[in-house]
């Protein structure tokens, strides 16, 4: 149980540095003039997710254990953000796009990794000790989905997302000077060198000490990358990516897009639109319940019904957003949030078990940092920069809040007509049939 209660503690602290500002960061931007480039901000979660977590598996791997691993990219992730967040706290809103862009591209480039390192360390320490990761990694990672809540509501309800709060270390230059604040870096950055810190006192997972003669090729790792030969595994890595696309949409723009009703005459007083982060928090309760059914969903109904659950889940995820508002048709809203549970679960977990189980030992660190690389990398990288388009075109190239929202209408349609077209190809595409005790444990 202890070893259980270090890995849930690891895991709540993981996904609270993310949910400290992932979801309001949008309204961050947009407050500083930089709106137009709140996809290309999302975006480079992605580009960084590219290469980085997959050049980090390797050195998991081969050279640095997993865990101090994580510590060390926790602490260089805070350092970046932590200057991202004073160079806004002095700027202002005379913020340059160049300076955070590039402070804040340091800081994901090291957190996108700490993603599927804290994956292989869980699925290490437990296999270590004799537990069951497919019964027992789902309720410890419901506890990052916890974090992620907790952060996001910390940041609502102080009044830190809205400027309402902020913390100037004795600057108060202009103070407050635009409505929401770059004090959620703060947050995320203190949490980030918790995390380090804590890391480092997690059991050590070791690295890989195989003396056969190996490869150049063999020794670096990349022989995660042969997975694609197998036609099974490269039909599931490509539909992670296009599935990936989805992944960052709604984090970049459905809160600008529900505080966008504050505009429109009888919405704006509605709870909903003043306190979008809240409302979108109740995605991250969805996710925590249903990460607890992946076990069973997986063991009944195998990996390609669950993911077909989640591409369908998308659709309907961008489908009732574009259909809801904050007032009479806020129950869309909500079951939109209901839903991201199934969508954002049943894809990334299910399949970051299922990776683990398909892979053989000594490359599993550097298979899951595939797995994000194609998801969160390739995936998310596309899908913000096409939504970014997307939402420039139809939304901020608009100066009337009606069209404004009609803008946002629009582009959540187009986002859901093509996850049902990638749900419709990967259910004729991926032929995989399901066996009882489908996903083994490869030796």
């Amino acid at each position: 149980m202890q070893i259980k209660f270090r890995l849930t503690v690891m895991n709540f602290l993981q996904f609270a540095v993310w949910g400290a500002y992932l979801t309001s960061m949008g309204n961050y931007l947009s407050s500083i003039g930089l709106g137009p480039q709140i996809g290309l901000f999302y975006a480079m979660q992605g580009i960084v997710s590219i290469f980085m977590p997959a050049l980090l598996g390797i050195v998991a791997d081969r050279w640095i254990p997993a865990q101090k691993l994580l510590g060390i990219c926790h602490g260089l992730a805070a350092l970046f953000l932590f200057s991202a967040a004073w160079y806004g706290m002095n700027a202002g809103q005379d913020a340059q796009f160049s300076i955070l862009f590039s402070l804040y591209s340091l800081s994901v480039a090291f957190y996108m990794p700490t993603i599927a390192l804290s994956n292989s360390v869980a699925y290490a320490v437990l296999v270590n000790n004799g537990y069951d990761t497919i019964r027992d990694f789902p309720p410890i990672r419901t506890f990052g989905t916890i974090g992620f809540i907790i952060a996001m509501l910390f940041v609502n309800y102080a009044g830190i997302q809205d400027g309402q709060f902020a913390f100037n270390f004795g600057n108060h230059k202009g103070f407050p000077s635009f409505q929401y604040s770059y004090s959620q870096f703060f947050v995320s950055a203190f949490l980030g060198f918790v995390l380090m810190v804590y890391s480092f006192t997690l059991p050590n997972v070791g690295v890989s000490k195989s003396r056969e003669k190996k490869s150049l090729y063999d020794a670096l790792g990349l022989k995660a990358f042969s997975l694609f030969k197998e036609r099974k595994m490269a039909i599931f890595f490509i539909f992670s990516m296009l599935l990936g696309v989805s992944l960052q949409i709604t984090n970049g723009y459905a809160n600008p897009f529900i505080t966008s009703y504050k505009e429109i005459p009888g919405f704006d007083e509605t709870w909903g639109a003043n306190n979008a982060n809240a409302l979108i928090s109740l995605s991250q309760v969805s996710e925590t319940l249903c990460i607890l059914l992946i076990p069973y969903f997986l063991k009944k109904f195998g990996i390609k019904k669950v993911m077909l659950m989640a591409m369908v889940a998308w659709f309907l995820r961008f489908g009732l957003f574009a259909t809801g508002d904050p007032g009479s048709g806020v129950w869309m809203f909500v079951l939109s949030m209901i839903v991201y549970g199934v969508a954002f679960d049943f894809f990334n977990v299910s399949g970051s078990l299922f990776v683990d189980k398909e892979t053989d030992k000594d490359i599993r660190s550097s298979a899951q940092g595939v797995f994000m690389m194609m998801t969160n990398g390739f995936g998310a990288t596309l899908g913000m920069l096409a939504a970014g388009a997307v939402v420039n075109h139809y939304v901020f190239s608009q100066t009337d809040p009606h069209l404004h929202l009609e803008g946002w209408k629009i582009s959540w349609t187009i986002f859901a007509i093509y996850s049902l077209i990638v749900a419709i190809l990967f259910a004729v595409v991926f032929k995989y049939k399901h066996e009882p005790e489908e996903i083994k444990t490869k030796h």
